[in-house]
This record gives structure tokens, sequence and C-alpha cells, in this order.
């Protein structure tokens, strides 16, 4: 064939108009809209085709030089046992560790001790200044960050070289445990002075955080989730207003962290909408923008307990996502957890699904891989709109942790995951391995021997807990 032909060759100019009426052709009397349109669980509307977007806007993680840190949970309730799995986890790739605690609403039953005799054990023969180190929001999170630095002082740590999140989050204490150890003026009089120490320009660290986990898999939609987040920073920053310190300090030491699903783009585009609402929050309080510090950990709801190897598959979607979409800490469940605390080879699975897409797949080579895309870009504009409707919903009732005592977020959140239960149960949502495909017999799985936590019984302001059945268990409601 001649090569200069393909020079002469003009190809019809189409439109995405020209594009629906032939694919309305193909339907053949198929109603468009209800064939080809679905619907997020905040209704926003997913088309099967969009037009690129023009002067879109770049939205990396915030240091896109670097890859994100591939971090693991370290939540086995023997002390010893856990420096044992995460030593093995950063000696095979891993550059993070999560330190989940008993109490905590992430736990999912287990957790480290919370006490500064386990901290020592667990963190032994680390160098904290070669890796991530997170601590899950828990009951304790306050006095964890005085063990954390009684920890680093004998050991003359330099603060500066340090990545870290201490991640104290009294909103999602109260939400997953329905309790607070101390009153909410307390609170507000006591945390800003008792914090005071970590807000210095020299300290790079995440101090506060507003996680959105715990409404996540409690079963809120998106929107409900950023929402909540958008909220808890907001009342981050009234602690530090109402104590007379200046909020553009706290703003670099406030951190998020949510859960990615295997819905891919919603997935991607709700990293990426909390970046532009958190930029948003700190133009409307009239500072300048610190870029977010995000950690992604991939859903519980999702994770199903028949066909547990189907959890693979999702995991790995919802961590590519997150590394899509600009997660600066990705952490993935191990795929038994469902049965129980997982073993060193479930373990080894998660750690191996990120050192694939980092050093393999090499996922963080592009900065923001879904800018100007149509579909992407549309989504997370559509989130936002819709996140900072429930934000705004949110301060209305005095806050989130106002909202909370009322018990008016957790109504909207039940709400949505009986909405969403319906759609499961109808048929028109499937969970491959459960309610479709399922496997004719189920094969044993092998999880650590450890005793089940119970959340704390003990405080002094209460509310009605979230509570966090997996979307595969209320089908059985």
């Amino acid at each position: 064939m001649d090569a200069s032909l393909l020079k002469e060759t003009e190809f019809a100019q189409t439109t995405h108009e020209k594009w629906v009426k032939l694919a309305q052709k193909a339907l053949k009397g198929a109603d468009f809209n209800e064939t080809l349109v679905s619907r997020t669980d905040d209704n926003i509307a997913v088309g099967p085709l969009y037009q690129r977007a023009s002067k879109a806007q770049l939205t990396p993680r915030k240091n896109p030089s670097q890859v994100w840190h591939i971090v693991q949970r370290i939540d086995d309730p023997d002390p010893a046992r856990a420096n044992k799995q995460l030593l093995e986890d950063l000696e095979n790739g891993a550059t993070g560790i999560a330190l989940v605690f008993e109490g905590a609403p992430n736990a999912f039953g287990y957790g480290l001790p919370a006490t500064r005799e386990a901290v020592d054990q667990v963190l032994r023969g680390v160098h904290l200044d070669m890796i991530h180190l997170r601590m899950d929001v828990h009951p304790k999170s306050r006095a964890c960050a005085d063990w954390f630095v009684d920890y680093m002082r004998p050991r003359d740590v330099n603060p500066k070289t340090l990545s870290f999140s201490l991640g104290i989050d009294p909103a999602a204490t109260l939400a997953g445990t329905g309790r607070l150890r101390m009153s909410i003026a307390a609170l507000k009089a006591s945390l800003p002075q008792a914090l005071a120490g970590f807000f210095s320009d020299d300290l790079p660290g995440i101090v506060l955080e507003a996680d959105g986990r715990v409404y996540h898999n409690a079963g809120a939609t998106e929107a409900q989730e950023l929402g909540a987040m958008l909220s808890i920073a907001a009342g981050h920053f009234r602690l530090f207003e109402e104590a007379r310190q200046p909020i553009h300090y706290a703003a670099p030491h406030i951190g998020f962290a949510l859960s990615v699903d295997q819905d891919q783009f919603i997935s991607i585009a709700k990293i990426r909408a909390l970046r532009r609402l958190w930029a948003r929050l700190q133009e409307a309080c009239d500072i300048t923008p610190s870029a977010a510090m995000i950690h992604a950990e991939t859903s519980m709801r999702m994770m199903t307990k028949l066909d547990p190897e189907t959890n693979i598959l999702r995991t790995t979607i919802a961590s590519f996502a997150a590394a899509i979409g600009g997660a600066d800490t990705i952490a993935i469940l191990p795929h038994t957890i469902t049965h129980g605390l997982p073993d060193g080879s479930a373990r080894r699975l998660a750690r191996n699904t990120q050192l694939v897409l980092a050093d393999e797949s090499n996922l963080a080579f592009v900065a923001d891989p879904a800018c100007g895309s149509g579909a992407v870009e549309s989504l997370t504009e559509a989130l936002c709109e819709a996140a900072w409707k429930e934000f705004q919903t949110l301060e209305r009732e005095g806050g989130i942790l106002q909202s909370l005592v009322d018990d008016k977020l957790q109504e909207r959140i039940v709400n949505a995951r009986h909405a969403r239960a319906e759609r499961y149960k109808s048929g028109e949502r499937s969970i491959i391995g459960t309610t479709v495909f399922p496997a004719a017999t189920e094969r044993p799985v092998k999880v650590l021997d450890a005793p089940h936590m119970p959340l704390p019984t003990d405080g002094v302001v209460h509310c009605e807990p979230l509570t966090f059945p997996r979307i595969d268990e209320t089908l059985q409601a």
C-alpha cells in the first residue's frame, strides 16, 4: 500500500450528537438513557462516551516526582508477631506501615494493643526515617502522639527527615464507636494547645486527619464521604481559630484518608475531587492552599466472604484507581480479611499487587493520567458539587460532631446503604462469586489465630454508632 494515500485521505467530521444518533439507531428503539447511561449512588449520570475535556486542571498527588508509599496494615493483636510481619513487609518492598490499634473504627475487630509498650515492641528494628509511618484513628490517638514522640526522643531521630501521620480525628472515633472520652467543649479547649508543638514549619508530618473510611464502610455515598471529610477539616480549622492560633500553620498538617473500591472511574474521580475541594475550602478560609496529603485504603464493604479470591481482583482495580487518582499513600486489605486476621500469604499478595503497579506498570510515571479525560473530569466536577452540598448540610447542622450527636448523618448514610442493597437484591447490580457465578464449592481459607477485640465502652459523649455491614452481608437482611 502506498503510504502517501493516507495523507490525502480525510475522515468525515463527527460530533457527539451524530454518535448519539447512530447509537440510538443501533439500539433499535430501546431508550438511550435507560440502556447506556448509569447513575452513581449520588444520582450522578455516567454516560457511555465523553468528549475530551478542554482546559483541564492538573490534579497530581502531593509529590508527583515520587512513587506513592506502599503501605501495609499492622493490626495483629500480638505485638511480637506484628513486629515480624512489619519487618518482613519492609524487607520485601513496602515503603510504609499503618499501625491499626484495637478499638479503631478501621480495625475490623482486631488491632494492636493501645499501649506505649506495644508501640515500642512493634517498632523494634524499624528505621523511621526511611519509611512512612501512619497511625490509624482510634480512641487513644492523642495519647499515641505522645508515645510516638517518646519513642523517637532517645533514638535521636531528626523530625525533619520523617514522613508520618498521627491520625487524630475525634469525629471518626465518635462515628465509629459512638463515644468520645471527653466532652466536645473540652475537646475544643484542649486539643489546639496539646498539639501546638507539632504545628511548626520544620515538622513535615500530618497530625490531624479527616478520615472518610468510617463513613464509606458504613454505606455512605461518595459525596457523603467527601462532605464528611470537608466538615471534619473545617472543624479542625475552627478549633484553632477559637484558640486564637493561625490556621495557615495548621493546614499543612491536616491529612485525609478515604476508601477506594472496584468502581474504577468513580474512585479516580473521588480522589481528584478531594484535592480540589480541600483547595476550595482553604481559599474560603482566606489562606493560601496547601496540597492535600491523601491516604487511600481499599474498601472493606466491597469485600466478600464467598469466593474470597475474587477480592484480589477487586482490590487490584481499587488500588489501580488510587494510584491513577493521585493518592500519596495506599494500603490494600488482604483478600481473606472477611474470614479473620490475614496470614502471611494474603499479606504478601496485597503487598505484591502494589509492587507490580508501581515498579512494573510504572503508574506513577505520569503526574495525573486522568487529566483531560472527559469522563473523569465530568465525574470529578459532579462529585465536587455533590460533596459541597453535603458539606453545607453538615455545617447547617452545626458541624459533623453535632450532626453525629443528633444522629442526622447516620440516618442519611443508613438510607444510602439500604438503597444500595435494594439495587443488588433486584439484580440491577451484581457481585461476582456471590450473586452471580458462585463457586460450586468453597475452598478452605487460612487465617491467623487472633482474639476478636471489642469496641470501647467508656466515654462522656455518646451517639448512635455507625455499623459496618459489607454489601454481601446487606443482601441477607
